[in-house]
């Protein structure tokens, strides 16, 4: 394995544990959100009703899209840079 390898493969796993990293920040969610149903009190009246806010959460299938993206690109990348020995 070449040092060009060694890049790839360090690069790659940095990539994934920084996308692990990001999904447990955000909550641990499973499916990706991009609303999130909040509670709120009317100051007026007193009561309460529920309203979609607009937030987006980071999922464990965004995670797992980038995580395979970066498995296919790095394995192509590392047979591009394959060291050919002549005989």
């Amino acid at each position: 394995m070449n040092k060009k390898q060694k890049i790839i493969i360090i690069s790659g796993a940095v990539i994934i544990i920084i996308a692990f990293i990001i999904w447990d920040l955000s909550g641990g969610e499973v499916f990706t959100k991009t609303q999130v149903l909040v509670e709120k009190k009317d100051e007026l009246f007193g009561t309460t009703y529920k309203e979609w806010q607009n937030k987006f959460i980071w999922g464990l299938d965004l995670t797992g899209a980038v995580t395979a993206f970066v498995i296919i690109v790095c394995g192509i990348l590392i047979y591009v840079f394959k060291s050919r020995e002549k005989k």
